[in-house]
């Protein structure tokens, strides 16, 4: 969405929403923003960041080399952030907050490389509203690589907008056979004294090739039985004084993998003062049994634009720009074609306003939505009924072998928090089979 307010009109929209956060008490995550601060996607949609280049994604199970095949797993994940973050698309513009995702709330899509000959399908699901979690999963089955994650966001004010995502992600490689375990960094959106809002990731993050993260994801890579975790992100949002909002993950993350190797990321961004670049970060990968952790590949650049890459004498061995890495073709059904309950039907009259700058209709849409679905839960606790995910399952956290298995003697990953996020999330294999309807004659308004 492209950013049009002049700076007298943005100043005071942004200091429009620094009152509507101040006023607010304890999480943010549920809380509607004001429209003009509402991006036309759902939080369900985010998954795709992780999903729309085929071709990076399908990289690790494509590569013999153990310590490359670690590279190309912190690749896919540094690749991953902007879209995630930036969810106008662009860190040139002010960042805006995804709708909240409904119960049952469903976005399913596939993206195709065609000269890569890779194809990602990806299945997202809200598997609970109070407290909102959002379950994924990710996979490229002709090159045998899969992702699995969920995630519940937590949001808090303190003069910046701080993000906490309790999950994690981890990664599979069958060729392989390795895991990766992917944290999910926090992150700050800045920017309210310059009037564009961005994100900043600071610390440092670890990722095992197979946390004490709250919340991740495990990618699998078939051919090499690999799997790795990968941590999920704190943010804070950043720049109210300024009025355009940004941005910025923090602190420090690992991705171990159940191969030999571990990545660690270390965000830093620009200083609230002074100092540092804005969404900069370093990273290395090292051997697990180097008690020295000598770099084999070093990283420094900034995640949402461009870094270099380094190997263990220093050379630089590739330049990842982001902009050259062009997003595949979604491919969905058309939205008359969709299930009530996939995210772009559901939302389109919402999106529409927002798009056309028609809030009275945005949100007299929204407003019907919301209100249907407050009217569903309330209807199940009168008759004792309790929802059931379509696509997604939840398990104990000590059935999570996988998990345990990356996180030992890992430092960031000595907790699942499982009793934060309703248990471990895993899609239900036979439960993607189902067909539209996906829940009868029911929608989300009832």
């Amino acid at each position: 969405m492209v950013d049009v307010m002049d700076s007298k009109h943005k100043s005071s929209r942004i200091k429009d929403l620094v009152q509507f956060l101040a006023s607010t008490q304890g999480d943010l995550s549920n809380i509607t923003a004001p429209p003009m601060f509402l991006a036309p996607t759902s939080v369900v949609e985010v998954g795709r960041c992780w999903a729309e280049h085929p071709a990076i994604f399908a990289a690790p199970a494509l590569e013999p080399d153990p310590a490359r095949r670690a590279l190309l797993v912190l690749t896919h994940m540094l690749s991953s952030l902007r879209s995630q973050l930036y969810i106008a698309g662009s860190p040139t513009v002010s960042i805006k907050k995804p709708l909240n995702a409904f119960l049952g709330e469903l976005f399913l899509a596939s993206f195709v490389d065609a000269p890569a000959k890779a194809t990602t399908t990806l299945v997202a699901e809200q598997v609970s509203h109070h407290p909102p979690i959002t379950a994924m999963h990710v996979s490229d089955t002709a090159n045998g690589i899969r992702a699995d994650g969920y995630a519940r966001v937590e949001m808090s004010f303190s003069g910046t907008v701080d993000i906490r995502q309790v999950g994690h992600a981890v990664l599979h490689i069958d060729r392989y056979a390795e895991d990766y375990l992917i944290p999910l960094p926090a992150v700050q959106v800045r920017g309210f004294l310059g009037g564009r809002l961005y994100p900043e990731m600071t610390g440092v993050y670890t990722i095992p090739s197979s946390g004490a993260y709250v919340g991740h994801a495990v990618l699998h890579i078939d051919r090499y039985a690999e799997d790795y975790l990968i941590p999920l992100p704190a943010v804070q949002v950043r720049g109210f004084l300024g009025g355009r909002l940004y941005p910025e993950i923090t602190g420090v993350y690992t991705i171990p993998s159940s191969g030999a190797y571990v990545s660690e990321i270390r965000f830093s961004g620009a200083g609230l003062c002074w100092g540092g670049r804005k969404n900069g970060f370093t990273a290395v990968v090292f051997r697990r049994d180097d008690p020295r952790r000598a770099p084999v590949y070093s990283l420094e650049g900034v995640w949402s634009d461009a870094w270099t890459v380094r190997d263990a004498r220093g050379d630089v061995v590739d330049t990842f720009r982001l902009d050259e890495a062009t997003v595949a073709p979604l491919d969905m059904a058309p939205l008359d074609a969709q299930d009530p309950w996939e995210s772009k039907r559901a939302w389109r009259d919402v999106a529409a306003g927002l798009r056309a700058g028609d809030v009275r209709a945005a949100v007299a849409a929204k407003t019907e939505l919301e209100r249907a679905q407050r009217e569903m839960r309330a209807a199940e606790a009168d008759e004792g009924r309790t929802w059931t995910p379509l696509l997604f399952r939840s398990a104990p956290g000590a059935k999570h072998d996988v998990f345990h298995r990356l996180a030992e003697g890992m430092e960031g990953w000595e907790h699942l928090y499982d009793d934060r996020t309703k248990g471990v999330w895993r899609v239900d294999e036979a439960a993607l089979a189902t067909q539209r309807p996906f829940r009868g004659e029911l929608t989300p308004l009832g």
